[in-house]
């Protein structure tokens, strides 16, 4: 029980990093937020452990990608800004 309660709060961390990331992406936060909330949705029903944490450890991924699209993008910027 106490596992799964942990399982809970990371997948809650999760969501609320991701909304926190999904703030500045290219296409737009109203965007970004009906395919993150249907991500979720989508997992809603997993009552594995197992496959609980591959599914956190797939969103990890995703916010591995997020920021270094945030990074390219503030570099592309930053080079732009001081370069031809």
């Amino acid at each position: 029980m106490s596992n799964l309660r942990n399982l809970r709060y990371q997948v809650k961390d999760l969501y609320k990093r991701l909304l926190f990331l999904g703030r500045e992406y290219p296409l737009g936060y109203s965007y970004f937020y009906p395919k993150l909330k249907n991500a979720f949705m989508k997992n809603r029903n997993l009552t594995n452990e197992d496959e609980i944490k591959k599914a956190i450890d797939s969103g990890e991924y995703v916010i591995k990608e997020l920021e270094a699209l945030y990074y390219l993008k503030k570099y592309r910027a930053i080079k732009r800004a001081y370069y031809n």
